[in-house]
């Protein structure tokens, strides 16, 4: 998968964010995407061929690696990166739609034609609205994912060895788990990684609400004193 088209993604959103949302822009560019990348991708590259079970009944390795690996970190996580970046490209093309409906007012009226979006870019509107609501979804995807997790692999934790006891294994047999503690450290990195991104979205959500709440009630009072 080309990973270099996300990156390009977020980096266009960049323009339209916030102070927050660049910060949630690098925590996902340096902690996520490229921990991905460089690192997290190898580390699961061997989670099934090294798999082992003290047992040569054929299949049973197969069935109790399914039961305990349901659906893979690496995919899972994969999964989480395109989701959480969709809203950006919401933004892009709303910012984009803007544009275009600029120019083609400028083309139908000429020269002398009263701008419909000064700065199409600014948040108000229609696109602030598209802005808070990418913010809520960001947050709201990355703590199903959490969940999933948690429910998935409890406490984000995989053990050194799990028993089994699926058919077609002939009794309860050990299987062990290639690099455990270095799959639990990546796994709590980017637990304690999502959880910030979470909290850079709701900070700045608030801060979008709080701000608008501001410049509404300065207007109202404006109009109050003329």
């Amino acid at each position: 998968m080309n990973w270099g088209v996300f990156e390009g993604l977020l980096s266009g959103v960049n323009k339209y964010s916030t102070a927050f949302g660049r910060i949630w822009l690098s925590l996902v560019f340096i902690f996520r995407l490229l921990v991905y990348l460089v690192a997290a991708e190898r580390v699961w590259s061997d989670d099934h061929k090294d798999f082992d079970c003290n047992t040569r009944q054929p299949g049973c390795t197969n069935v109790c690696f399914d039961h305990f690996f349901p659906v893979s970190h690496i995919r899972l996580w994969a999964l989480q990166l395109i989701l959480v970046t969709c809203p950006s490209l919401l933004v892009i093309m709303h910012v984009a739609y803007r544009e275009a409906k600029e120019q083609r007012h400028r083309a139908t009226h000429g020269d002398d034609y009263h701008c419909i979006y000064p700065n199409p870019g600014k948040k108000r509107g229609g696109l602030w609205w598209t802005y808070l609501l990418s913010l809520v979804f960001k947050a709201g995807v990355d703590v199903v994912f959490l969940y999933i997790f948690y429910r998935l692999y409890r406490n984000y934790t995989l053990p050194r060895v799990v028993k089994c006891e699926l058919p077609p294994c002939p009794n309860v047999v050990d299987c062990f788990i290639s690099r455990p503690t270095e799959k639990n450290i990546f796994t709590l990195f980017m637990v304690v990684t999502t959880c910030i991104c979470i909290m850079l979205s709701l900070i700045e959500a608030a801060y979008l609400i709080g701000k608008r709440c501001c410049e509404c009630l300065l207007t109202r009072g404006g109009e109050k004193h003329w």
